[in-house]
Formats: C-alpha cells, structure tokens, sequence
C-alpha cells in the first residue's frame, strides 16, 4: 500500500510502493481508479490515471495489482464494443461509474466444441477447441503445449470455466495479456499477399498487403473518418478491430450503428459480428486514450494467433501522440518538436513494428495489418506525427483537400501518396502490372498539362496533350471517385476493377488513334462519354457494352 501525495489531473505521484515496477498497474483511492506507473524516482512512483481523477485527494490510498495493464481476451470480444482498456461499454449507461465493476463474459455462456482428444500430445498455439457465435469466424482455444489430461465435452460453456487441462494448466475461454508486449509467433513471413479493400484507387494504385503497414494524413473535412469505415467494411480481412482514439462520439456512434445494420458479404451475417470497436472518444479519459492502440492491436494479434488475417484501424494517431504530450508535459519531460515527447519516434516505430503476416505458434499462418490515421492540425503535412510516421509505414494515402472541397471521394492523391510493396503485389499479374503502370502514367502527364494549361490555355496545347487531358478527365470521374453511399458503387472486387479501368483506358486509346489520325480535338471532347463514365453504377457484365457504345460513337467522329 502506499500514499497519494500529488494530484495533477490524470498524473498523480505516490509515496510508498515499495517494489513498484515500471509499467505496474496500481489502484487509486477508495474508488480504485486504475492508473499505470510511468516513473519510478526514489521511493515516489508517477502514475498515469485512466479514469477522471476528481474527488481524488493526497492522502488516499494506493495499492499496486502486481500486474502490467492487461487485455481480458476472449468469445465475448467479436460484435462487442469497448473502451480503450477493454472494459465493454454495453449497458454501461450514460456516464461511465469508474467503481461499478463492468464484467466482459463473465455472465455468458458459449457452445464449446473440443477439436482434440484426452491425452493427445499438443504444440503450444495449436487449436484444442473452438467456440461458435452467430457468423463470426469460429474463436478458437489455444493450447499452451503439453499432453491433453482433460477436455471438455462439447456443450455450453461458461466463460470463466475450465475447458481443459493441458500440461498441467488449467485452459478457459478467457485469458488475460499484457498490452504493451507484442504476442509471441514462430517466424514472419516476406510473401506478399494483397489486401482488397473494395476501393479502387486503393487496390489499384496504391495496393497493400495483408501484414502491411499504412497512414492515412488529411486535414479535417477531407474523408478520412468515411474512408477508413469503408475499408472496415469492404476489407477481406478475417477480423477487423477499429479504434476510435479521440475522435468525436457522433462518429463512433455513426460507425456501430452502421456495422450492425449491413451484412456481411463473406458471411451474410451481420457485419458487426466479425468487429471488435474499441471507442476511447474524446469526451472519455484523455490516457486510456493512450492505451487503447496498445489494446486494439493485442485484439488483434489475438486473432492472429488463431490463423486469421486482423485489420487494425485506428482513428486517429494524431489523438494517441497528443496524449503522450500532456502525460509528458505534467511529468516535466524534456519537450522534443512541438511540445511532443522525445520518444514519439521509438513510440510510433514499436506500435506499427507490431504489424506484419506471420507463422503462428501452432503452425498457421495469421497477419495483423494496420492502418493509422494521421490528423495534422490545419492540413500541415509537416508536422512531427506525420513525418514521423512516414518513416516507418509501407504505405501513404494521402487525402488532397482540393479533391475533397470539389467532392472528389475518396480524396485519395495520387501524387502525393505513395505505395512501397505495389510492385511486388503486382509482380505475379503483368497484366495488372501494366494496368496500374498506365494508369499512373496517364493521371501524372495529366497533372502536368492541367497546371500548364492554365497558364497558356487548352487551345494551344497540340492534339495528343488535349486528348490526356480528357483521358486524365475520364479516369478521374468514372475510375477514381467512388460513392460510399451507392450500393452499387459502394465496394469494387478485383475483377469490377479491372473491368472499369480496361474499358477507359480503351476509350482513351482510341480518342488518342483518331487525334492521330487528324480528327479534330474539339469534335472528340463533344462526343457523349457518360455511357463509361456511370458504367461503375452498372453490373459488370454491362461494363464491356458501355464501352462499345462509346467507341462506336467515337467512330462516327472520325
């Protein structure tokens, strides 16, 4: 036990606790507010409170849990919302009562399947049992390693009870793990794998793989919040765990609400029961802000263990590194770039290091992909979070905000983004190689003539320069952008992707053979190209008709 003797909003030093450890949770005053000791001088250790500190005075008691912070893992976490210690928030009431005790699955029961025999010999990280919920993937029980001394009929389970006994230890449902230390795996894997997120300037242009890393920087108001739902929508992950890190609770609420009402096109399923939503909103304590990407990325690494590919989205970065600053500002460390922390580099290469697809303990193969919102005040792209960050991600997709103010969506730039693995994603498909290689060439010449043109005049560019243009015009308006709210428009598989740009690329070639051939620039730029550009609204099978319906009129141009 020890003593508070300082109360500095969420930073509060005690006296006392002897043998405290670095990291160590410790419970705070009559209410045992939980907090985590972040320093250690003398016999004083700082601890950071991850609940309102109000009512908390010097003189309470404290008294160390010998414990790191630790994520209670288990069935309970897929469909489930939860703040950013993992304590669910369902029927959890309007204001959060940091000393009413919020139990996880503790209260539920689950149909538990054994998958393994009594005294068969198991590895460590191998499946003894799986528990099915709705339309979720199965949650599988691991194996700590050992011979298999009792299991479990299949039947109902309750959370908290012992389902076997392997090696001499007692295996439940629940299991409970330290945030801040990565979970263990056998060996990562350099194959590259793409993730489809159903955005075609994503997985065309700027593709990613499934263990990869990316940053998502934009000022406010230029679509990061929609884009990154549509991602957690759309994505072909197994698991996807989003954190909403001080972004505003009308948002997150929008998000739940919107995961249990769609479908699951894997499953048909609820969308939602494939989810964890970790919701640390910025009306919630600022340092449990801190915490939850740690937690949002153990989830995933949970998963992971089990076989499965995991997406992390947090949203945003920029909130998580803003509470390191006042933790550090109110412990008196020495300030780095902008009142940031000195250790926010090390800080954000630990949390995205974290990523990556590997082999697990037992044999499987699992990722953990993570995609981090990055959110610099007034759209400055050179602030300290997102240089840092580009430092250590694989991939950038950055939201242009005079896209976004022309209702360009997403306001993905293609110039300014960047996509490290894209050629080895690409290198099994020369086709799709060639796809994106032309696709990028014709958005940049264009990009070039549009700032020249508005120097000189479209007039006085030759023939072929004012065909680009157009064919730029096109790619943008019936390719790039992409209706969030069009249920036809909404996600675009790999093959309605490739579709779409084919048959532009095709219009566009031919536009350029007939300014070849000397038709006038004027008489193609009037022909009707809408049959093309809506064909993203039409089914695929349409796509190629739209097409031909626009080369025939081409035609008759020439």
């Amino acid at each position: 036990m020890g003593t508070v003797t300082r109360v500095n909003g969420p930073l509060v030093e005690v006296d006392g606790l002897a043998g405290a450890a670095m990291f160590e949770l410790v419970d705070l005053g009559p209410h045992r507010l939980p907090g985590e000791v972040v320093s250690l001088r003398g016999g004083r250790a700082t601890v950071q409170a991850y609940e309102y500190t109000g009512g908390l005075a010097p003189g309470h008691p404290a008294e160390r849990r010998g414990a790191p912070l630790s994520a209670l893992l288990g069935p309970h976490l897929l469909g489930g919302v939860f703040d950013g210690l993992l304590r669910p928030l369902s029927g959890a009431g309007l204001w959060l009562d940091p000393a009413a005790p919020r139990p996880a699955g503790a209260d539920r029961s689950w149909r538990f399947t054994p998958l393994v025999d009594q005294r068969a010999m198991t590895g460590r990280g191998t499946a003894i049992g799986s528990v099915e919920s709705g339309e979720s993937p199965p949650y599988l029980v691991l194996s700590p390693g050992g011979e298999v001394s009792a299991i479990r009929r299949a039947g109902p389970c309750p959370a908290r009870t012992s389902v076997a006994v392997v090696g001499g230890v007692e295996v439940t449902l629940e299991s409970e793990r330290p945030v801040r230390q990565p979970l263990p795996y056998s060996a990562r894997l350099d194959e590259v794998v793409p993730l489809t997120t159903g955005q075609r300037v994503i997985d065309l242009l700027l593709p990613v793989s499934l263990g990869g890393t990316v940053a998502v920087p934009g000022g406010f108001g230029t679509g990061k919040t929609v884009l990154l739902q549509q991602i957690a929508k759309w994505c072909d992950a197994d698991v996807v765990v989003y954190i909403g890190c001080g972004e505003r609770g009308n948002e997150m609420a929008d998000v739940v609400a919107e995961l249990a009402r769609l479908s699951d096109p894997r499953t048909g399923g609820r969308l939602a029961d494939r989810t964890v939503v970790i919701a640390n909103t910025s009306n919630m304590p600022m340092m449990a802000r801190e915490s939850s990407v740690y937690t949002g990325v153990t989830v995933a690494e949970h998963f992971r263990d089990m076989g499965y590919d995991a997406v992390v989205i947090a949203d945003s970065t920029s909130r998580w590194a803003e509470a390191r600053r006042e933790l550090g500002s109110r412990g008196g460390a020495l300030p780095a770039e902008e009142g940031y922390p000195a250790d926010l580099a090390s800080a954000l290469a630990a949390f995205y290091e974290r990523a990556g697809r590997v082999t697990t303990l037992g044999g499987g193969t699992g990722s953990v992909t993570i995609i981090g919102a990055v959110s610099p005040p007034g759209g400055d792209m050179t602030e300290p979070v997102t240089t840092l960050t580009q430092r250590f991600v694989r991939s950038q997709w950055t939201l242009d905000r005079d896209l976004a103010y022309a209702r360009h969506y997403p306001a993905v730039s293609w110039s300014g983004s960047f996509a490290r693995d894209a050629d080895a994603l690409m290198a099994g498909t020369p086709e799709g190689a060639a796809r994106r290689a032309r696709m990028a060439a014709l958005l940049a010449e264009a990009d070039r003539l549009t700032t020249l043109a508005e120097l000189v005049g479209t007039g006085t560019l030759p023939p072929h320069e004012r065909v680009v243009l157009l064919g730029g015009r096109l790619v943008r308006e019936g390719f790039l952008q992409q209706s969030a709210l069009s249920p036809a428009d909404a996600y675009c598989g790999p093959e309605r992707t490739a579709a779409l740009a084919d048959a532009l690329l095709a219009v566009v070639d031919r536009c350029q053979a007939l300014a070849e051939r000397g038709v006038p620039v004027a008489s193609i730029e009037e022909r009707d190209f809408s049959p093309v550009l809506r064909a993203k609204d039409a089914p695929e099978e349409e796509i190629p008709t739209r097409r031909d319906a626009v080369l025939g009129e081409l035609e008759e141009a020439g």
